[in-house]
């Protein structure tokens, strides 16, 4: 979905159908203290244009900075394939890839 920023990303929702006004983020919950001005420097959008693995998991949190003025989401990763964390999400584990290009060029 369209984030108020313009981006898309998947973990984004917004209803406002029938007098609703629902907005959230489902990477980080309800219960994190989000809200739409964090969509404007979230890293999200970017990780799922450049990689689309579906063995990487995804897992965020906000930043709260200076005296909670400059907050961010920060993304950390994880591979269910490979049971490796902290590898740059734009780039992926590594593994993966090989594998599905290995099964690619065998057809």
């Amino acid at each position: 979905m369209r984030t108020p920023y313009g981006q898309e990303c998947g973990f984004y929702y917004q209803d406002f159908a029938r007098g609703r006004a629902l907005q959230e983020c489902r990477l980080l919950g309800s219960k994190s203290g989000w809200e739409p001005a964090l969509c404007k420097t979230c890293p999200v959008p970017g990780i799922q244009l450049a990689n689309a693995c579906p063995s990487m998991v995804l897992q965020g949190r906000i930043d709260p900075g200076f005296l909670n003025l400059n907050r961010r989401v920060k993304v950390s990763t994880y591979c269910r394939r490979t049971l490796r964390s902290g590898f740059d999400p734009h780039v992926g584990c590594g593994e993966c890839h090989l594998a599905i290009n290995e099964i690619q060029t065998a057809k």
